[in-house]
């Protein structure tokens, strides 16, 4: 069952990039958007309940969502923490002006930056591991927001930044904003999980997997959308973060 999710979300990846690659996508298919965050969030959960078994897994998986459609919801009436900016009409059902998909899109970046970091860092010990893979886990998660936030805001115009910054006309607190929350989830892990498990190989090959494919999705969008820029940069950064993932890997196995 848990494979076929994993199937069922590569077929909508394929799908979602030929449509959106060449703009095929009707208004009246707008939702498969929402099916493809929701899916991708849940296949962040299930990495989650591989590692540290159902009960802690989705205790941390709901979580992240409750807690980051809040925080968003405190962004978007106030400003908090990233900044001030408002959700498009056609992101999803939303809960109090925060579309619900924004909580699974959390889940999913959380996954895929909790694996990475944990494959750098699988061989170091003590503090030394604890305090790196929380670094590393953060700027992960920042270096997909940076394919990420401009591909929404200016291609595909999911929300809209009152702002401005040097970045796309991001303002940079967006970016810290992630940071801090990134952070703030990746040491709450803490509370299911005294260790970082090195169980489940296939699931962290998949969530592995899971942050190049989103990486590569929005880069596509960037470079159609004229965002070159953005999509050299993180496509840069993603391939030292996938080397260093590796030769880490290698050197435990070795």
């Amino acid at each position: 069952m848990l494979t076929w999710i994993f199937r069922f979300f590569v077929f909508w990846y394929i799908c979602g990039i030929i449509l959106l690659t060449f703009d095929w996508l009707p208004p009246w298919l707008e939702w498969a958007n929402s099916v493809f965050l929701i899916t991708a969030g849940v296949i962040g959960g299930i990495y989650f309940t591989q590692l540290y078994s159902v009960i802690k897994g989705i205790g941390y998986s709901l979580l992240i969502i409750v807690v980051s459609i809040y925080v968003e919801h405190l962004g978007v009436e106030t400003g908090f923490l990233f900044g001030e900016y408002l959700y498009n009409e056609n992101f999803g059902l939303k809960i109090a002006d925060t579309p619900i998909t924004i909580g699974f899109a959390w889940l999913l970046i959380i996954g895929c930056s909790h694996e990475i970091a944990r494959g750098v860092t699988v061989s170091l010990n003590g503090w030394l591991k604890w305090a790196s893979f929380l670094i590393l886990a953060s700027l992960l998660a920042v270096t997909m927001d940076l394919i990420l936030d401009p591909v929404a805001y200016h291609v595909q115009e999911y929300w809209l930044w009152e702002g401005s910054g040097v970045y796309y006309d991001i303002p940079f607190s967006n970016f810290a904003g992630w940071f801090i929350l990134a952070f703030i989830f990746h040491a709450l892990h803490f509370v299911f999980s005294r260790q970082l498990s090195t169980s489940s190989p296939v699931w962290q090959k998949r969530m592995a997997f899971m942050f190049g494919a989103i990486i590569f999705m929005f880069s596509i969008l960037a470079i159609t959308g004229g965002i070159y820029g953005a999509a050299v940069l993180v496509i840069v950064l993603a391939l030292v973060w996938y080397a260093l993932y590796y030769w880490r890997l290698h050197d435990v196995k070795s």
